[in-house]
């Protein structure tokens, strides 16, 4: 049996197999974490959300820190009202200034629970806010932000499948699952969406379909790569460049940014050896913007090349990449699912071609799986 077109035994030999294994059964934990009974949720929520002074903050660490990125659009959108993306890192070294006194909703992302920054992060919301939730979204039920969670009365936590929780070094099913548990508890998106045939079915276009053109673009050799989307699809860009600074042991250096955002200095890093991707988006409004700076990229002829992902029929470039999703406009925040798995696979084979092990790519052994040498100091001290 091949997978990416490497034999199971050349995979094991690269050191890749959970990572490769762990993104192909996206689309059947993305299934799983659909099909996942909302009442409790439900129920834990819909006080709060009709709470009109109520404040979300999304938080994590990393690649968690990255789920509420790019859910704040969206949410923020939903509910109108106020909405924001802070990472626990943050919140942790400096409590005073994302811990206003607000009725607050924390919505906490983590895919082990057992950073140090996730739960100094409740305990500091506990101290500084008279009115303060919880929901918490985690794939390890032996972490102890899960353990925690469920001691607390004001606390909802949602577990998601165990396969989820990654155990290759690079976080991919646990980003994705955790985003479409965000999306599907705080309404911003239907479950009908991820049901076959759906979003799962786009996601297995990219290695079913398109493999050979990320084999190409891995072959070109990049040592530079920047990933740009906006809105929701900007969060994305963030994960997408930290896989590629992960998998490849800092061997490609990788940035990201709004397409708008580029032109304001990032885009002095082009050069020949740089790989360019852009997340289009749905939105016609906003995709006007990225197709200019699309046009503008292409003919400046300064990066290795420059490849745009989104779904429809094929652009007028051969680095376009095109999903066949049904018809109708599909969210930004459904697309980010299969767009995810696209930036997961090229950093996987980017790794793998540079002989580095995608599942235990930190050669120096100085950075881990869960983060570790965090102190956490009292608050004000």
């Amino acid at each position: 049996m091949q997978r990416l077109g490497y034999s199971e035994a050349e995979i094991d030999a690269a050191g890749a197999h959970w990572t490769v294994r762990e993104i192909l059964q996206q689309p059947r934990v993305w299934a799983e974490v659909a099909d996942a009974d909302p009442t409790a949720v439900g129920a834990f929520l819909g006080p709060l959300l009709a709470k009109d002074d109520l404040r979300i903050v999304l938080t994590g660490a990393g690649t968690s820190a990255y789920v509420g990125e790019c859910l704040a659009p969206a949410l923020t959108r939903r509910l109108r009202r106020r909405v924001e993306a802070v990472a626990t890192t943050d919140i942790v070294a400096g409590p005073a200034a994302w811990l206003a006194d607000a009725p607050t909703l924390l919505v906490s992302f983590a895919r082990s629970g057992n950073s140090p920054e996730s739960l100094a992060a409740l305990d500091m919301a506990a101290a500084r806010l008279k009115e303060c939730w919880h929901l918490i979204v985690t794939c390890n039920a032996d972490g102890a932000l899960y353990r925690r969670g469920r001691t607390l009365e004001n606390a909802c936590v949602i577990l998601l499948p165990e396969a989820s929780n990654d155990r290759g070094f690079a976080m991919t099913s646990s980003f994705t699952g955790m985003v479409l548990a965000g999306a599907l508890a705080l309404g911003v998106l239907p479950a009908a969406e991820v049901a076959e045939p759906g979003i799962g079915r786009l996601a297995s276009q990219v290695w079913e379909e398109h493999l050979p053109r990320l084999r190409e673009l891995v072959r070109t050799g990049f040592d530079r790569a920047v990933f740009l989307g906006s809105n929701e699809l900007k969060g994305l860009a963030r994960e997408a460049a930290l896989k590629m600074l992960e998998l490849t042991d800092g061997r490609v250096v990788a940035l990201a940014d709004s397409p708008l955002g580029f032109r304001h200095g990032p885009k002095t890093v082009l050069n020949r050896s740089t790989l360019v991707v852009i997340f289009l988006s749905g939105d016609p409004a906003t995709r006007r913007y990225e197709d200019d700076l699309v046009s503008e990229l292409r003919r400046d002829g300064v990066a290795g090349h420059v490849v745009t992902l989104a779904t429809g029929a094929a652009g007028g470039a051969g680095d376009d990449l095109r999903l066949a999703a049904p018809s109708g406009r599909w969210a930004d925040l459904a697309l980010l699912l299969p767009y995810a798995a696209f930036a997961q696979l090229l950093a996987t084979l980017r790794s793998i071609s540079l002989a580095v092990r995608p599942d235990t790519p930190s050669a120096s052994g100085t950075v881990s799986r869960v983060v570790q040498g965090v102190t956490i100091y009292p608050a004000g001290a």
